[in-house]
């Protein structure tokens, strides 16, 4: 089971879209076409419930007051090229 916001590892795939965990962040991207038809129904059904779950985490997390009005980016570090 996708358990939003617990690690760096899952990762699913519901249609063409792929949704990836992290500890900070759930990211989603892809392509999906929820069609009239069993198929669509099922993806509708699927993502319905990923976002449940996710909403219930921030919940979680906005109860316990750990919900940041906006997260800050990582620093990025350039470094000189070691191989040129």
């Amino acid at each position: 089971m996708f358990k939003p916001f617990q690690n760096e590892s899952d990762s699913i795939a519901i249609g063409e879209i792929t949704i990836e965990n992290r500890t900070d962040r759930v990211s989603i991207y892809g392509q999906i076409d929820i069609t009239a038809d069993q198929e669509g129904y099922q993806h509708a059904v699927a993502l319905h419930a990923l976002l449940d779950n996710v909403l219930a985490a921030l919940d979680k997390l906005k109860t316990a007051s750990n919900l940041p009005d906006k997260l800050i980016p990582d620093k990025i570090t350039t470094i000189k090229n070691p191989f040129m």
